[in-house]
């Protein structure tokens, strides 16, 4: 900023400022050296003009914080909707070989256990003969019943099942009571009627 130049002073006005100045510089010792300095040339700090400073300021770091949140990972699983077609095929194998049905539905409650034993009989030897057709079967452990077995981490939980002291994580060991079945193929007929699937034994009426 330019400062105007002031309107010099009057003879009067210097001497009257000169008497001023004169007791003003006895009392203050600062005032004393400020003339000093005017008179050894030293600018007016007014006057002086303006320096430019650089004074650096630490800016603080700016530190973007992103806070995740785990989510956790769905897993869409289709789920398999079997139609009772085959359902219905395999009963009425069964009835047609082994009179599967007729004997489950049957009251047993008033027969004998030789009766019983009889009618097992005939419907056993029918099932073996559906499944044997039909499935092919396989066990699901290949080591005798009885042996001493390890289940290894990550075990197929749905091919074996676990019983007894379970206790942490796997490994297991212990005593394969059942070797288990799985079936290593299906054959059942092809229909063309899914509906006619439903009846699994005709009603008969005699003439």
């Amino acid at each position: 900023m330019t400062h105007p130049n002031p309107t010099p002073s009057s003879l009067l006005s210097r001497i009257a400022i000169a008497i001023g100045s004169f007791f003003a510089i006895l009392g203050d010792a600062r005032l004393a050296q400020g003339v000093l300095r005017l008179r050894a040339g030293e600018a007016l700090a007014a006057d002086a003009p303006p320096r430019e400073v650089r004074v650096e300021v630490p800016v603080e770091k700016i530190v973007e914080t992103r806070i995740e949140v785990p989510v956790e990972r769905v897993v869409e699983r289709a789920l398999e909707v079997h139609a009772p077609t085959a359902a219905l095929q395999l009963l009425g194998l069964l009835q047609r070989q082994a009179r599967f049905v007729d004997f489950v539905q049957e009251d047993v409650a008033g027969y004998g256990d030789a009766e019983i034993g009889a009618a097992a009989r005939v419907v056993h030897e029918g099932c073996r003969k559906v499944l044997a057709e039909h499935f092919s079967l396989a066990p699901v452990r290949s080591e005798p019943e009885g042996s001493r077995v390890t289940l290894p981490a990550g075990f197929d939980a749905a091919a074996v099942h676990v019983s007894g002291n379970v206790v942490g994580q796997p490994p297991f060991a212990g005593t394969l009571a059942h070797r288990g079945w799985q079936a290593e193929d299906v054959r059942l007929p092809q229909i063309t009627d899914p509906q006619a699937a439903r009846i699994l034994a005709q009603a008969e009426v005699e003439l």
